[in-house]
């Protein structure tokens, strides 16, 4: 989950296996021709975060869910029922890899995709989300029960100079959890000038 992985651990073996999980997973979706985009904690880590060791995100539209699965299930991995009604997960061993289609309710279209720049991660080149798109999608996660700053603070840190904080704020104006999260990153100075 992008909730999870954006706050979870940054460093540690487990980044070795997760990332050799996030390449084979990503060249069976490109090879198969599903629209995909690296989102969550992987994604921060190739616009210049520390890395994350929970989990993979992928975001793809609603509709290419299922050939997502088939894709992946052909290549291996394993896909376990979930509760959650926006996401599906799909396991690669002992390694989860999210396959997103509503975060935070907001579902995964063509625009956002599109947005998605090529680069490399782990030296396999793939769709990654832009840092401001990945910004929005975690603080519109913060809710009452989940909204522990302290693991994206950090990575906010690393990617504020290439994040719009105004289209962030923009976007996220609706969430009093992301209004409170911008408003600690303007006291650190992490956005200057206040909140956008």
């Amino acid at each position: 989950m992008v909730s999870e992985s954006c706050g979870g651990s940054r460093s540690g073996g487990g980044s070795d296996g997760l990332l050799l999980s996030l390449k084979r997973a990503a060249a069976a979706l490109r090879e198969a021709g599903v629209g995909f985009a690296l989102a969550g904690g992987f994604a921060a880590y190739a616009h210049g975060a520390a890395v994350s060791t929970h989990d993979v995100d992928f975001v793809v539209r609603e509709r290419d869910v299922q050939a997502a699965l088939d894709t992946l299930g052909a290549a291996g991995m394993r896909h376990v029922e979930t509760p959650e009604n926006w996401l599906a997960k799909v396991y690669d061993g002992e390694h989860l890899i999210d396959l997103i289609h509503s975060p935070s309710g907001r579902p995964v279209g063509d625009e956002l995709l599109g947005r998605a720049e090529e680069m490399a991660v782990g030296a396999v080149f793939m769709p990654v989300l832009p840092a401001t798109d990945l910004v929005v999608m975690r603080l519109l996660a913060f809710t009452e029960t989940a909204c522990d700053f302290s693991g994206f603070l950090h990575v906010s840190r690393a990617l504020r100079e290439q994040v719009d904080w105004p289209y962030v704020a923009a976007e996220t104006a609706h969430s009093p959890y992301a209004y409170a999260f911008l408003t600690l990153l303007a006291r650190l100075d992490v956005i200057e000038g206040g909140v956008p």
